[in-house]
Formats: structure tokens, C-alpha cells, sequence
């Protein structure tokens, strides 16, 4: 029953927002929808009792059956979906509580509670599911959710395009999920997990021809899972669509980020470890995805002028990690940075939103400056979630975050060297476009007109609560999770699989001192280059921009991977979609189909208004002729 009340309270909100939002009003949407999010993310608390131990399912109905075929509706009760579900629902109630302060004066505030309880929902559903087809429901559910809460504004063509960007990238990782998961099926003949991880061993080695080719059978099912992965996780090459999802209320941003959508690859992998430790080659494939969207969001990253597309791409940087920590086998270091920047990435969006409040809708940083003052909560809070998110000793981030360096050291698996260099370099990167966005946010000059300057206030009660309970989140959830670490696996009874040659958890605590340090001196040296480029000398950043003027456009248009993507398959589309509009549309269809048909029909009933003259001895004319014609048939015809 606690489970059930878990995963269903948010959908119960959600109907009763979305359908009676209108009856009940704006505050009593609200009442709702946080109230059965408190009971969701209470009863995850109440669930973490259950941590390490073995285990089992909640059956709720037969789901389908189709000629012998049955999926049944449970709910995956173990340590893996445990911490889940507390990271899901406990950030999304600070999220909803504090959305009621930032969308005050909202003219759709039960719609959009409602979309973001669904979200709740679905995410829940994903982590918690028994089997594939389950899974995919709850993916496309966070999906579809996703898509709603991107384009909430939907009178902004800016946010209906965000939208339709993020949903139709996704159809490209999600056809490739379903591949995987009719691959699963075709070779497993189940879609149940528990039959799948045990058969797995049998199928290691084994090879499956496709139209004349051999493949590594658990390989194969493994890189259409990651395809999936990287749609909904924002890897490259199917990251574009995260910074666009901008658009949306600064609320959805930080449910999005933080505990559910982006987090769902990571757990896709964690959950499949069975199968990946005995496909190698696709954990290099993972290991070499995730290091260089690390490394790539994180040079993009250093130029953004939007204070939340900052943080957008960090959040992609960050996954970037957690895909190479599982690439590497390390699962649960990547399951652990999961959990840990779950708060302090919900601190600084829900902090960005309070900055953005504060300053009449402005999110440009180059127009803010010399607020900490007037903001004394929301910059503490910003500045503790920055120090989680560059590993700042003592910090969740330093845990969870230096880990995943000293994992891709420690490993011996293919692409790890290159891993480690390059998140050590990303580490730096961070650190440096984590600074700049403080100080140009916060520190110098005001640079806003004084109209906005003189509105400047902290954000209410309802909007701070939450900003400290994820502060605390930030700071402490490093020190109570760091068991998850354990090089036994005791932590997660099962949940995540590992191989016996698989000693990476192990191995990791004793890489050099050097490599322990490394994430200290890239923080040192980012947070140090920040320091002096935007407090020191504020006019370097202009003067270095005007010398590599080519590297800043570059990384200003995001390596040009929209450019190239329109140029690749956008217009290529339109132009096809032309072609078939002017030659087939108008062409044939217009001309011979209902458009012809209609004019032709026109036509000859005008032609034959022109016979009701309205005289008698005309229709008198006109039945003679009709007899003559009949008699003279009848004589020469009939009768021969």
C-alpha cells in the first residue's frame, strides 16, 4: 500500500487539477496537488526503511493478454528504484511548493500543476516498472509531460518550437528503445526483468544475424537501449533540444533537471547493468558519449549569456559524468552523482528563478550585477549549490563528483584514460562558468536600468523554504549516501549488477594522490581564472573574446550542431515537403481529387440551371422529344 500511495498520489493531483481545476479554483489546485505530493514524497521517505534489503514486486492487474502473452502491472520494489523514487518525489514537492510562489500571477496555475504532478507520475512509473513495455509507458509519459510543460506558454512561438524541438528529438531515441526493447523480447522471449537478468549469462558470446550481418547479441540490445539514453539523457548527438526547453517556467526547468527526464538514461543503464557488463564494447560506447558531452556542454557553457541555459548545460555536462561512470562499470558512482545533483541542480534553477523573479522577468546576466545584497538568501543559497556543482570539499558534489574522476582512472576498460582527462578538464570548465555565472549575477556593477534595480527583493516565504531545504540537501546528501559506494555492493542487495572482475568501486580508492587531487586544483583554477575575469579585471572577457573571436563564435553557436542539423535534415525536409505540396497536392490531388471533382460538379449544375426556364410549353417540347426518342428506340432497337 505505501508504494502504491507513493506512485499514484501525484496522478490522483494531477486528474483533479487538470479535470476540476476550473470548479476548484487556483489555490484549491494547488492545496491538492502539493498536499498529494507531500503524502508521494512521505511515503519515499518512510520507504528508504526498506534500503538493502532483498527484492520484490507490488502486483497491481494483468495489463495485457494476448495469446499466452501476459504483462502484468507491478510496481519493482528494491534499492535502485527506492532511492529513485525518494529523489523524484521529495525534489518534485519542494518543486511544487515552491512553483506556487513563482507562478503567482499565472493565468493557468491548476493546468499547470496538473501537467507537473502527470510528470511526477510518469517518472515514477519509469523508475518503478517490472518490465520493458512498463518502462516504455513511463518514458513516454515523461515525455509527453515534458513536451506539455516546455510549451506551457504556448501563446510564445519561441516555447511551441522549444516544445516540438525536444519531442521530435526524442522520437530518434526513442525509436531506438524500441528497437531494443523488441530485440530484448525476440531474443529473451520475455520482457520481465527478472527472466531477462537471469538469462542474461546464457546469451554472452552468442552472435545475431541481421540482413546478412553478425552481431554481438547483448551488444546490440544494449546500444539501442543507450540510443534511447541518449535522446532522453541529452548526450550527443541528440542533446539540442534541452537548452531550448528553457522556454518553460523556470519550476519545470528544475523538475526536469534535477529528478526526472534527463536522470531517466542513467537509470535505464544502472537498471540493464546485467546486460551491459557482458556487452563491452557498448559500455565504450557509453564511457566515449558521456566524457564528451561532458567536455562539449562544458565549453558551451563558459560564453551563454541566459543565466538559465548556464545551468542547462551544465545539467548536460553533469550526465555527461554519469554516463562515463557507468561506461567504466562504476554504476553506482553514476547512480550517486544522480542523487547528489539532484539538489544542488533544483537549488540553482529554483535560485536562477528566484534571481529572475526579483528582476522583472530578466534572464540575461549581462543585464544584472550588484544584487547579492538585496537577495542575502537567494546568493547564499546559489553559492552553496555552485560549490556542490564544482566538488567543493565537504559538499554532496565532492563525493559523488570526484568519485566518477578517480573511477575512469582506476578502470581498465576502453575509453577510460580518455574519460578521465577529459572530465578533469570539464572539471575546470565548470568551475570557471560556475563562478562567472555568480559574479555576473550577483557582484559588480548593477547593469539593469533602475527601474528594474529598484524592484529588486527577495523572493516570498513559500519560494525561500524550499531553497533551504535543497541547501541542506546540497551539503549533506554526500555524507548520508556515501554507501553507496561500497566496493561489495552490500548498499544495493542486488539492484545493480557487477561482474567479479569488475573491481573498479574497489580499485578507485587507491588511485595516486595526484588523481585524488585533481578535482581540488581544477575547482581551485576554475572558480581562481572566474575570479579574476569577472571581479578583477572585468574587461579581459572582451578583450580575449575580441582576440579569438572564431573559438568564441564557435563555442557562442554551440559547435553548430543546429546549424548542421538544419542544414542536414531540416531543410532537406521542407524542401521535400514543398516539392510534394506544389506537385502533388495542388498538382493532382487539388486538380483530379475532391477540389476537381467539386468544380466539376459546379460547372455542370450551372449548365443545367440553364434548362429550368420556368415555361411550361418548354418542359411541354422537352417530354416530346423524350417520346419520340423512346418510340424510335423501341421500333429500330427492340423490335429490330
Amino acid at each position: 500500500m505505501l508504494h502504491v500511495l507513493l506512485v499514484f498520489s501525484p496522478l490522483a493531483g494531477a486528474a483533479i487539477a487538470g479535470l476540476f481545476g476550473r470548479l476548484i479554483g487556483d489555490r484549491a489546485s494547488q492545496l491538492v496537488t502539493c498536499g498529494l505530493m507531500a503524502l508521494s514524497a512521505l511515503c519515499a521517505i518512510i520507504g528508504l526503511r526498506q534500503l538493502g534489503e532483498e527484492p520484490y514486486t507490488v502486483p497491481l492487474f494483468t495489463w495485457m493478454l494476448v495469446d499466452g502473452f501476459a504483462v502484468d502491472w507491478a510496481l519493482r520494489v528494491d534499492t535502485l528504484s527506492t532511492v529513485m523514487m525518494f529523489v523524484v518525489s521529495c525534489i518534485s514537492f519542494l518543486i511544487h511548493v515552491y512553483s506556487i510562489g513563482y507562478m503567482a500571477h499565472d493565468d493557468s496555475i491548476p493546468r499547470f500543476f496538473a501537467y507537473l504532478s502527470f510528470f511526477t507520475f510518469a517518472m515514477l512509473m519509469l523508475v518503478t516498472s517490472d518490465n520493458l513495455l512498463q518502462l516504455y509507458f513511463g518514458w513516454e509519459g515523461v515525455g509527453v509531460a515534458s513536451y506539455l510543460l516546455i510549451g506551457f506558454w504556448y501563446t510564445r512561438p519561441s516555447a511551441c518550437a522549444a516544445a516540438i524541438k525536444a519531442f521530435i528529438v526524442n522520437r530518434v531515441g526513442d525509436f531506438g528503445l524500441a528497437l531494443g526493447v523488441a530485440a530484448t523480447f525476440f531474443i529473451f522471449d520475455s520482457i520481465s526483468y527478472d527472466e531477462i537478468f537471469r538469462a542474461a549469462p546464457r546469451f554472452a558470446d552468442t552472435q545475431l544475424a541481421i540482413f546478412g550481418a553478425s552481431f554481438d547479441t547483448l551488444t546490440l540490445i544494449c546500444v539501442l537501449l543507450f540510443v534511447g539514453a541518449i535522446g532522453k539523457s541529452a548526450q550527443l548527438p541528440l542533446h539540442t533540444w534541452l537548452p531550448d526547453a528553457m522556454e518553460g517556467p523556470t519550476p519545470v526547468s528544475a523538475l526536469i533537471h534535477a529528478a526526472t527526464m534527463v536522470t531517466a538514461g542513467v537509470f535505464l543503464v544502472a537498471r540493464f547493468s546485467p546486460l551491459f557488463e557482458y556487452a563491452p564494447e557498448a559500455q565504450a560506447l557509453v564511457t566515449a558519449i558521456g566524457a564528451s558531452t561532458a567536455f562539449f556542454a562544458a565549453t558551451v557553457g563558459l560564453v551563454q549569456n541566459d543565466i538559465k541555459r548556464v545551468i542547462a548545460y551544465s545539467t548536460c555536462s553533469q550526465l555527461g559524468y554519469m554516463f562515463a561512470a557507468a561506461g567504466v562499470g562504476a554504476y553506482a558512482a553514476g547512480i550517486f552523482h544522480l542523487y547528489t545533483h539532484a539538489f544542488f541542480k533544483a537549488l540553482l534553477f529554483l535560485g536562477a528563478g528566484s534571481v529572475i523573479h526579483a528582476m522583472s522577468d530578466e534572464q540575461d546576466m549581462r543585464r544584472m550585477g550588484g544584487i547579492w545584497r538585496k537577495l542575502p538568501l537567494t546568493y547564499a543559497a546559489m553559492w552553496i549549490g555552485t560549490l556542490a556543482l564544482v566538488g567543493f570539499p565537504g559538499t554532496s558534489g565532492f563525493f559523488s563528483k570526484d568519485a566518477i574522476i578517480e573511477a575512469t582512472f582506476a578502470a581498465h576498460a576502453p575509453f577510460a584514460g580518455y574519460a578521465f582527462g577529459l572530465l578533469v578538464l570539464a572539471a575546470v570548465l565548470t568551475a570557471f562558468y560556475s563562478g562567472r555565472l555568480m559574479f555576473l549575477t550577483f557582484h559588480g556593477d548593477p547593469r539593469a536600468d533602475a527601474h528594474t534595480m529598484e524592484h529588486v527583493h527577495e523572493s516570498p516565504p513559500v519560494m525561500i523554504v524550499p531553497l533551504v531545504l535543497l541547501a541542506l540537501g546540497a551539503l549533506l546528501a554526500g555524507w548520508v549516501g556515501r554507501d553507496m559506494l561500497d566496493p561489495e555492493g552490500r548498499f544495493w542487495a542486488g539492484a545493480i549488477v557487477t561482474l567479479p572482475d569488475n573491481r573498479v568501486l574497489e580499485e578507485m580508492h587507491h588511485v595516486p594522490t595526484v588523481v585524488k587531487l585533481a578535482p581540488l586544483f581544477a575547482l581551485v583554477l576554475g572558480l581562481g581564472l572566474s575570479w579574476l575575469f569577472y571581479v578583477r579585471s572585468p574587461q579581459l572577457p572582451n578583450q580575449l573574446a575580441g582576440r579569438l573571436r572564431p573559438l568564441y563564435r564557435f563555442l557562442l553557436e554551440k559547435w553548430y550542431f543546429d546549424e548542421l542539423y538544419d542544414a542536414l535534415f531540416v531543410r532537406p525536409a521542407l524542401a521535400l515537403g514543398r516539392i510534394l505540396w506544389r506537385g502533388f497536392d495542388l498538382g493532382v490531388i487539388d486538380r483530379f481529387g475532391p477540389d476537381g471533382v467539386a468544380v466539376a460538379t459546379l460547372a455542370a449544375a450551372r449548365r443545367a440551371v440553364r434548362l429550368q426556364t420556368g415555361y411550361v410549353y418548354h418542359y411541354a417540347f422537352a417530354m416530346l422529344i423524350g417520346i419520340v426518342a423512346l418510340l424510335s428506340w423501341y421500333l429500330f432497337v427492340v423490335r429490330g
